[in-house]
């Protein structure tokens, strides 16, 4: 299955404009989108007293399909329209409903109500009566389907600009919108469905991060496979009092299947973390020219948590830089560059990952997110000024290439947020990157694994259990594949 897109608005209107130009007409694109519309209403709600609210653009023509389809299916439809339709198939559309239709400055009350005023493409607040009837529709957004996005939701953006409405449900149409995916907007569109209007294929570099995009190239084990063709990983560790958050590190790479996994211990903390570690190998160093040595030989070293904010975590860094083996940069070993990120960029390759939150970006690539128009520019810049790979974690975490590549998780977990499960992300990424699976989709991949064993867990979840719930979720994987 072909990894799905992510479309801009302006990406969306150009497959629209293929579309028409390779022979559909723009009025069966609306019929197309309508019937989507009023087939999902159908599926999920009883028929009751349902209220089509219409604008003037093709969002509102795409209503009053829906609006007339319900009525032929022995719904109780009205149509309330804040302005006249203003294009050819909006006006067409229009005129082949027969049924009452209200001024939206009156009462608008129902059962059931249609949010078709205004789509993606909207680049202003609401005003007038638009905004007072979305604030009456927010009071109950369970009563509320939205075509597209839910009105006043900027869909490249997913940043509300004022009045902003809510939904249960947002129909949309050939692709996720940056607003689905991205939050707050992707709180306010309830359950999202995309719906195959029969638009082709477009050039993309924005996805939903899921197996789709990455699946086909997961790391699995063949029958000649030994433990060093699988891939050797070392964790850093942190000094003695700090050595856990290594460890977890270090178990999630080896679950998530890296050959042979070591910790790199200083001498003071050799002795805590040899207690507690069985399956995973322990050697010790005392300076970061010790550190280099021993990372030498391998292919991929994960450095930051719990390491420090110091000149010796610095150094540290600027050791495995030079081993050549492809690096996870989290927490500490991020923040302990804030004074000089260059320092870092100029050492890192593209197969290298930095794991920030955001605070953490902030501190390497300041005034970046405050720039972009959301979050997916941001960590697209960043990709750039690092030349690495970058996640910034979130509900809505987004991974991004320095060639542009970007994806945003659908299925992030608030159980995930929890001491030292950031840890275990940064070993995911490390054991996948350690078995050769290209460092992007790598850290998708492990992004996507992370939040699927937290929902596995639910309430009650530690970063000690996530490990533990990684098979479960390979072997859905590899039944899959």
């Amino acid at each position: 299955m072909a990894a799905k897109q992510i479309l801009t608005v302006a990406e969306m209107a150009a497959a629209d404009r293929a579309a028409v130009a390779a022979g559909t007409s723009p009025l069966d694109l609306m019929a197309r989108a309508g019937a989507a519309v009023a087939g999902a209403v159908v599926c999920r709600f009883a028929p009751c007293e349902t209220l089509v609210l219409c604008g003037p653009g093709d969002n509102g023509g795409d209503g009053y399909v829906i609006a007339r389809l319900l009525a032929e299916q022995g719904w109780p439809v009205r149509v309330a329209a804040c302005a006249a339709p203003r294009s050819e198939s909006a006006r067409i559309m229009a005129a082949q409903w027969r049924g009452a239709t209200l001024d939206l400055a009156g009462e608008v009350e129902a059962e059931l109500y249609i949010d078709a005023l205004f789509g993606a493409g909207l680049s202003g607040p609401l005003t007038g009566d638009v905004a007072r009837v979305v604030q009456h529709l927010n009071a109950t957004p369970e009563r509320v389907v939205a075509v597209d996005v839910p009105s006043g939701l900027p869909g490249d953006t997913g940043q509300p600009q004022g009045v902003c409405g809510r939904a249960a449900l947002t129909v949309t149409f050939h692709a996720r919108k940056p607003a689905h995916v991205l939050e707050p907007g992707r709180g306010r569109c309830g359950e999202v469905i995309v719906a195959d209007i029969g638009l082709s294929g477009t050039e993309a570099s924005l996805f939903e991060n899921g197996p789709e995009l990455w699946a086909q190239r997961f790391p699995w084990p063949t029958a000649a496979s030994h433990k060093h063709a699988r891939g050797r990983l070392v964790v850093v560790s942190g000094s003695a009092w700090n050595t856990g958050a290594a460890r977890l590190a270090a178990r999630a790479g080896l679950r998530i299947g890296a050959g042979v996994v070591t910790v790199l211990s200083p001498m003071d903390a050799l002795a805590v973390n040899a207690a507690h570690l069985e399956a995973i190998m322990l050697r010790p160093f005392d300076t970061e020219a010790e550190l280099e040595v021993l990372a030498t030989e391998v292919d991929a070293a994960v450095i930051g948590p719990a390491a420090g904010v110091n000149e010796t975590t610095l150094m540290n860094v600027l050791a495995l830089a030079r081993t050549g083996a492809a690096l996870v940069l989290d927490a500490d070993a991020i923040t302990v560059f804030q004074q000089d990120p260059e320092e870092l960029f100029s050492v890192l390759d593209r197969d290298d990952v930095l794991t920030p939150h955001p605070g953490e970006f902030e501190r390497l690539f300041p005034g970046v997110i405050d720039a972009a128009p959301e979050r997916i520019s941001a960590t697209r810049r960043a990709a750039q000024l690092a030349d690495a790979v970058v996640l910034l974690k979130g509900p809505d975490t987004v991974v991004a290439a320095p060639d542009g590549r970007a994806a945003v998780a659908l299925n992030g977990s608030p159980w995930l947020a929890t001491a030292g499960s950031g840890d275990v992300l940064a070993g995911f990424i490390g054991g996948l990157v350690a078995q050769g699976m290209d460092s992007f989709e790598a850290a998708c991949a492990a992004a996507w694994i992370h939040a699927e064993a937290a929902h596995a867990h639910g309430p009650g979840l530690i970063a000690e259990d996530l490990p533990g719930l990684t098979p479960t979720v390979l072997e859905t994987l590899y039944v899959a594949r």
